[in-house]
Formats: structure tokens, sequence, C-alpha cells
């Protein structure tokens, strides 16, 4: 009894070990990710990277699946890519199975060569066609004849300090979607917040909430995303932000997610620039730029 009892319990575990991949997942690009282990298991580790991975594919999912309903294929640009994490997830678990003759994309843009080599390299080795990967800025991109004038999807996780700015200012003029964001190391603005001395700060009371050092990083790093928040409305996007549950190895979690509406938000433009007054941080106006009066 007791023999039948652990082998019922050791097929349990087994069946539960399983449903945690999903089927027609590639085991060598789970290997290659370290979310699986050489000899292809789940240790402790690698079942928190695959909570991860489900959990940010679940608010992706559904954009991908909007767009190629309305288009018929989709592309989506990851900027800041790295080791191209998480667009070799979204090809393996959406877009291989469009088939060859989709015309679907996704587009890995990273500033290390080391790295887009290597992406080249296993995209080549999976038979991912539908993967490019690009040596270039974030910056660089918005002007890249090897992108198209039109992009569905944007992403950017983790894009240090201004390169998730840039990735805005890419996804508003590739007339992008959706964007999928999750900003870190914001810098620049608390540097200016250091050198704001002004009138307008001098006589705000708020001041004192960046008087203090530590307080000048973290409320910089609130009030960047309330000002990209406002920017993003201000050019018609409707803007949900929450948080990616489980990502302990990181303080910032902050997920935005924009989808574009049309029009302008002029109520959404105003608070932005009175933010910028109040503040002291008026020569940031063209980093959140607003759209032109028509």
């Amino acid at each position: 009894m007791k023999s039948t009892a652990v082998q019922t319990q050791q097929s349990k575990s087994e069946k539960q070990e399983k449903h945690e991949i999903r089927p027609g997942q590639s085991i060598e690009l789970l290997k290659e990710l370290h979310i699986l282990t050489r000899d292809g298991k789940l240790n402790q580790d690698s079942r928190r990277k695959l909570k991860q991975v489900y959990h940010l594919y679940q608010f992706i999912e559904p954009l991908l699946k909007q767009v190629l309903e309305q288009k018929g294929a989709v592309s989506l640009v990851d900027h800041g890519a790295g080791k191209s994490y998480l667009g070799f997830i979204l090809y393996d678990l959406f877009f291989k199975d469009l088939g060859k003759d989709n015309t679907s994309c996704i587009y890995g843009i990273e500033t290390r060569d080391e790295l887009v080599a290597k992406s080249r390299e296993l995209a080549e080795r999976l038979d991912f066609g539908g993967m490019q990967f690009l040596n270039l800025s974030v910056a660089e991109s918005s002007h890249s004849t090897a992108l198209p004038e039109q992009i569905d999807i944007v992403t950017a996780l983790h894009a240090c300090n201004t390169a998730t700015d840039d990735a805005i200012d890419f996804a508003l003029k590739k007339k992008a979607k959706f964007m999928v964001l999750v900003p870190c190391c914001q810098a620049e603005v608390a540097a200016e917040l250091r050198k704001s001395k002004g009138e307008a700060v001098k006589n705000n009371p708020l001041s004192e909430m960046w008087r203090h050092p530590i307080h000048t990083r973290e409320f910089g790093s609130q009030i960047t995303n309330v000002l990209r928040c406002l920017q993003l409305e201000s050019h018609g996007y409707q803007v949900r932000v929450t948080e990616l549950v489980g990502w302990e190895h990181s303080m910032k979690n902050e997920l935005i997610v924009a989808e574009y509406k049309g029009g302008r938000n002029n109520k959404s433009a105003q608070r932005l620039t009175e933010i910028l007054n109040s503040t002291g941080l008026t020569n940031l106006q063209p980093r959140f730029f607003l759209p032109e009066l028509k």
C-alpha cells in the first residue's frame, strides 16, 4: 500500500510538472533560456521563471490576438531586447503556430553585437523564421529602413533610464496600436529635480517630497512614470498601470499597457504641462512631448 501511495504521488507530481510547460513549447528553447535544467527538468528556480513568463504573456497574448484578428498578421518590436528572452517566448507560444506563410514578425532591437549574433543563431537553429534581430539603439531604430513604417506592438522591458522614453517616441512615430512597458532606472528626472531652484519650486510646498536625496530618487522615479502615462494619454492612448507579480528579483515591476484609441486628450496634456512647471522640470518638455495642435 505504501509503495502504491508513493507511486501515485510521483505520478501526480509528474503530471503537475508537465502541465507547467504548455503543449508544443520548445524544450531546447526553455533549456537555452535556463527555464529548464540541462536534463529537461524543472527546479524551484525554473518554476519561478516559468511563472513569470506566463504572467507576462497573459498581458500580451490578448493584444496579439486582437491585432491578428484585425490585420491577419502582427508586427512586434522589442526594445532593449538583451538575449531576446521575451521575443523568443512570444514566438514559441504564439507566432510559430501561425504558419510559415504568415508575415508576422518579431524584431529584437539591441546594441550589443554579441547578443544580436547569438539571438540570430538561436532563431536559425530553432527555425523561428519570423524573428529578426537588429544591432541598433532605440533612438536609431526610429529612422532605420530595416523596420516597417508601421508597427503594431512595441515592448520595452527594463529599458534603462531614457530608453523607455525613446521606445515611446518610436511607438508614437510608428503609430503603434499597443505598448507594453516596464520602465527601469529613471535617473534623468531625479537629476533634473536636484537642479531645480526656481521660484516655482521654492513656492511649492510639495517640493518637500524631493528635498532629501533618497526622496529625490524615489519621487523622480514615480513622477517619471506619471509623466509618461499623461504623455501617452495626450496622444490618444488608453493607459493601464499594474504590476508584474512574482518578479521578486526586481523592484522595478511597474507595467504600463497602452492602447491607441485616437484623438488628443487635452486634459492630460494640460496636466502634464502643469506638473512640469510646478516641479521645475520644464527643461524636460521635449522628452515628454505633446501632440501637435491641428
